[in-house]
C-alpha cells in the first residue's frame, strides 16, 4: 500500500503529454457560462448569443506548452457588434494570454482576425488581418503552438503571428504559467465592428459559432501543482514542442508569415507611433 499512494502522489505533481488525436468535446472542455446556449450537432458544438446572454467553454485541465487546435464556422450573415474568441489564458492579475478575437462584420464586409499576447498581465500588442477566405461557409482550423522558443498563432496551418522568446535583451516570456483554453462569444458593439460604429442588430439573433476538431496536445498539469513545479517538470518534459526543429519558423512558413503580413495585416501595433511613440523592444526584432 505505501507503494501505491506514493505513485498516486507523484502523479499529482507530474505534467505529462497527454496526445488526443480526436477526441470528443466533452473530454477536454465544458460549458461555464450559459450552458442552455449550447446545442450539439454529431460532432459539431455550436454555440450562440442572443440578447439575453453569449455562452463560453473551457477546457478541463491546464497545459503547459503544446499546440491546441480546433476547428470554428464563424457567425454567418451581419455579425456586426459580435466577437468569438479563441484563447489560453492562466489566471490572476499578472496572467498570460494567447488571443485569437473575431470581430464580426456587417453582410458583405470581412470578417477580422485581431490576435494579441499578454505577457505578466500587460496586453496591447493587437495585430489585426483580414483572412484569405470566408470564414462563415465552413469550418477551418485556429491553432497555438507554444512552446519555450516562441507562440506561433495558426490558421489552416499557415502562420499568421509569432511571439519570439527574446528573455535576453530582458523582455519577459511566458513559460512559467499554465495555461486553460477557452472560447466565448459575446456582444461588444462597443469597439468590436468600425471602432464601435456599428452596432449589433438583434433582429439577426441568434448569432451562432460551430465548432469540431478539439485537439489539445501539450504538457498537462494538475490544478494541485504549483506552477513552479509545473513550469520545471513541463520545461523538462522532452515533449514533441522541444523539439529544435520547433524552435523557429521553417523556410516555408517563414515565406509564408512574410505572404499573411504583406497581403492581409491591417493592424500592427509595432507600427502604431501614436500609441507606442518609443517602438516596442519586441517590434524592433521582429522587423528584422
Amino acid at each position: 500500500m505505501p507503494s501505491l499512494t506514493i505513485a498516486l502522489f507523484v502523479s499529482l505533481f507530474v505534467c505529462f503529454a497527454n496526445v488526443n488525436a480526436s477526441p470528443k468535446f466533452e473530454e477536454l472542455f465544458q460549458p461555464y457560462w450559459a450552458a442552455d446556449h449550447f446545442s450539439f450537432d454529431g460532432e459539431a458544438v455550436n454555440m450562440k448569443l442572443d440578447n439575453f446572454s453569449g455562452a463560453g467553454f473551457s477546457s478541463k485541465s491546464k497545459y503547459m506548452f503544446g499546440k491546441v487546435n480546433v476547428q470554428i464556422k464563424l457567425v454567418q450573415g451581419d455579425s456586426a457588434g459580435t466577437v468569438t474568441a479563441f484563447y489560453m489564458s492562466s489566471e490572476g492579475a499578472k496572467h498570460h494570454e494567447f488571443d485569437f478575437e473575431f470581430l464580426g462584420n456587417t453582410t458583405g464586409e470581412p470578417y477580422i482576425v485581431q490576435t494579441n499576447v499578454y505577457v505578466n498581465g500587460v496586453g496591447n500588442r493587437e495585430q489585426r488581418l483580414n483572412l484569405w477566405f470566408d470564414p462563415t461557409k465552413d469550418f477551418h482550423s485556429y491553432s497555438i503552438l507554444w512552446n519555450q522558443r516562441q507562440v506561433v498563432f495558426l490558421v489552416d496551418e499557415t502562420p499568421i503571428r509569432v511571439h519570439t522568446n527574446l528573455e535576453h535583451k530582458g523582455i519577459p516570456y511566458p513559460k512559467d504559467q499554465a495555461m486553460g483554453v477557452y472560447s466565448s462569444i459575446w456582444n461588444a458593439d462597443d469597439w468590436a465592428t468600425q471602432g464601435g460604429r456599428v452596432k449589433t442588430d438583434w433582429s439577426h439573433a441568434p448569432f451562432v459559432a460551430s465548432y469540431r476538431g478539439f485537439e489539445i496536445d501539450g504538457c498537462e498539469c494538475p490544478v494541485t501543482t504549483a506552477s513552479s513545479d509545473n513550469a520545471k517538470r513541463c520545461a523538462n518534459s522532452g515533449g514533441w514542442w522541444d523539439e529544435p526543429v520547433l524552435s523557429e519558423l521553417n523556410v516555408h512558413q517563414s515565406h509564408q508569415l512574410i505572404w499573411v503580413r504583406a497581403n492581409h495585416m491591417i493592424y500592427d501595433y509595432c507600427s502604431d507611433t501614436a500609441r507606442f511613440p518609443t517602438v516596442p523592444l519586441e517590434c524592433e526584432h521582429h522587423r528584422h
